[in-house]
């Protein structure tokens, strides 16, 4: 497709005390064959000058935006969308590297259905490439709360190349369609860190929207390079952030399942968890995750 056909593509990643990772990144970026775009790296008050580290001249129309604060992922991406000057927002991880036909597989389903507001392509492991991360999400447990991730930590046969819609879109990696913000606004900053795209996923699907998962579209994650698997404040987020996407997308029936459920179940289950493994750190974080959502609203401006 000639590049004054292509729609403009505003890639946007966020970089905090990252620069060695977010350079391999945007080394990634020289492979891609969609040539209408700009790349925005919008640092997070990171402890060191990223400019100090980055040239950004060296890659295709690459801005280093600095905010004078850590934003958060939703908070991050929020801002570096409003610098953006875009049809369409692809917000990526900076702990990725891009495939050559990444941005072109993602805008092909644009072309053919106005009421898709979002793709995502297929995320695979950088560690084990064979090996995939997400390949769509299964509807949320309106009881339980949990999500689960379509393919996840199986290997790659071919057996979802298949794309069509799917119940949320994936942080990783995220091509947004512009309007849908004037519809549905943007991630939600109360979230700061985690399930944000599934409370903004649930908003984008009651506007009309549909969310796309591109089969034969890929990324590789570099999984776990930001935050720890054991770590409190990913401990903290995703049990505060749980309970807030409960309170702010289910009716009252659900929302009383959901908090016996959370009461009796998985509360004690995971006090034992952390006793046992002697993380009492990990569980004064879901403690404090809990005690967030007694004394805080659910609603937000954003």
């Amino acid at each position: 497709m000639p590049i004054e056909t292509e729609p403009f593509v505003s890639i946007i990643t966020l970089n905090y005390n990252q620069a060695g990772v977010t350079l391999e990144f945007l080394e990634s970026t020289k492979k891609i064959h969609y040539r209408n775009y700009e790349i925005l790296v919008c640092d997070m008050a990171s402890v060191i000058d990223p400019l100090t580290q980055i040239d950004p001249s060296k890659y295709h129309q690459t801005r280093i935006l600095k905010s004078p604060q850590n934003l958060g992922f939703a908070g991050g991406n929020n801002w570096g969308m409003r610098h953006a000057g875009g049809e369409f927002f692809f917000i990526v991880n900076n702990d990725t590297e891009i495939t050559p036909d990444l941005i072109q597989d993602l805008m092909k389903p644009f072309r053919m259905d106005s009421n898709i507001g979002v793709t995502c392509p297929k995320i695979k492991y950088y560690s084990n490439p064979d090996v995939i991360q997400y390949a769509g999400f299964r509807e949320m447990n309106k009881f339980t709360g949990r999500t689960s991730t379509i393919g996840e930590n199986e290997r790659d046969f071919g057996q979802y190349d298949q794309s069509g819609p799917t119940n949320a879109a994936h942080g990783c990696a995220m091509m947004v369609k512009k309007e849908i913000i004037r519809k549905t606004g943007m991630f939600p900053e109360k979230f700061f860190l985690y399930y944000e795209e599934w409370d903004w996923s649930e908003r984008i699907k009651k506007a009309g929207y549909t969310i796309w998962y591109v089969g034969h579209a890929t990324i590789l994650h570099k999984e776990s390079m930001t935050v720890g698997k054991e770590n409190p404040m990913k401990v903290y987020y995703h049990t505060r952030n749980r309970i807030l996407l409960m309170r702010r997308n289910s009716d009252l029936f659900h929302l009383i399942i959901f908090t016996l459920f959370f009461a009796f179940v998985s509360t004690p289950k995971s006090i034992c968890y952390y006793f046992a493994k002697g993380q009492f750190r990990q569980l004064k974080f879901f403690l404090k995750g809990i005690w967030w959502n007694i004394h805080s609203t659910s609603t937000s401006a954003i």
